[in-house]
């Protein structure tokens, strides 16, 4: 899987930290909601949860992703970032509106459920890191949303069933144009990676381990239906 998107040779940050985080990403494959999206059989009340606490965190993902854009060290770094934030306002929000419409969520609806403690603690651990940390560390928060959405979108859609009524989601991730974008996202991860200190590696790796352990989250409490407790 994670060669097919670009992951950088033996002893670059990326594959140790794909590799630190493997059995991470098999609790997040195998998990209920994503083994009951590829077989079309997931509630729909579940994958409407989903995606309208995805249409938030979005929001804020692209403010982290704008945060990073301003911390580059170089031109095409301000490029990449700001343009990733973009697709991620733009392109993935017009998906998001898709499944909006299909299922009748108005605008005003959407504005007025808050997130939940899942998405809320997710947006806010990206939104600290890409204001309180360096570059390197930045990148590798971030990386997981984009790494980990590439690797189950694939999974999927290897094992989707034949009209599967999230063939848009699927699609969208399992997609070329989605997986030049996280190739992109490891490269770049891994070229900050290369002149940090041990300290601020060890960094790296905490935030791309926190970022997964809050992907899996995200899934999970959807899947619940997990709100605020009072």
């Amino acid at each position: 899987m994670a060669d097919d998107v670009g992951q950088g040779g033996p002893g670059s940050f990326s594959a140790e930290a794909w590799a630190r985080n493997a059995a991470a990403y098999e609790k997040i494959r195998s998990m209920p909601f994503n083994a009951e999206l590829a077989a079309g059989t997931l509630p729909q009340d579940k994958f409407r949860h989903y995606i309208v606490q995805d249409a938030h965190y979005l929001v804020g993902f692209g403010r982290a992703l704008s945060l990073a854009a301003a911390k580059a060290p170089d031109p095409e770094g301000i490029v990449q970032f700001a343009a990733a934030a973009q697709e991620a306002i733009v392109v993935e929000r017009a998906l998001h509106g898709g499944f909006f419409r299909d299922y009748g969520i108005a605008p005003e609806t959407f504005a007025a459920t808050p997130l939940t403690p899942a998405c809320d603690h997710y947006v806010n651990v990206l939104l600290a890191t890409a204001y309180a940390e360096p570059f390197p560390v930045v990148c590798a928060a971030l990386l997981p949303c984009f790494w980990i959405y590439k690797a189950v979108g694939d999974d999927i859609f290897a094992r989707a069933a034949v009209g599967n009524p999230y063939r848009a989601w699927i699609d969208t991730y399992a997609g070329a144009d989605f997986a030049e974008a996280v190739a992109a996202m490891i490269r770049a991860t891994d070229r900050a990676a290369e002149d940090v200190t041990v300290n601020q590696r060890a960094r790296m790796h905490h935030a791309f381990t926190q970022a997964t352990r809050l992907e899996w989250l995200f899934w999970d409490s959807a899947y619940r239906d997990a709100g605020w407790p009072l």
